[in-house]
């Protein structure tokens, strides 16, 4: 932060990562209902895998909301979809198999993107707890 910006700004990266999350998280949900009912389904006409997107719209609030406690259960949560995306590219073909890499790079981006923004705010945090306390 420079001199110049508000005293309760976050720093540029903060936002970054937030909007890195809410961006690889939203791609997540769109990619997951376009997959199942349109792109490759695993039945001709969509199929109810469809729902499982549904978590994913849980923390989507939260993320928007800036919730400290949110960031950290989605970079947990995001390693069930990893796996999906893991088992459906070694066993999947055609286009499927592209689409569950892409879930993979998805996943990553919101697992680095949560893991980040955490860190840099708990770091943020400590670092005005001590200029709280040494002025």
């Amino acid at each position: 932060m420079n001199a110049n910006s508000p005293p309760n700004a976050a720093p540029p990266l903060v936002a970054t990562t937030r909007w890195l999350a809410v961006g690889s998280l939203a791609g997540l949900i769109v990619l997951g209902l376009a997959w199942e009912l349109f792109l490759a389904p695993i039945r001709p006409g969509g199929s109810w895998l469809a729902l499982k997107v549904l978590p994913l719209c849980i923390p989507l609030g939260g993320l928007l909301k800036n919730r400290m406690y949110t960031y950290r259960w989605v970079s947990l949560l995001v390693w069930v979809y990893f796996t999906e995306g893991v088992v459906r590219a070694t066993s999947d073909r055609g286009l499927s198999a592209g689409l569950a890499m892409a879930e993979m790079a998805l996943c990553l981006v919101l697992f680095i993107a949560c893991a980040l923004h955490v860190r840099i705010r708990l770091k943020n945090a400590k670092l005005a707890a001590g200029t709280q306390t040494a002025a």
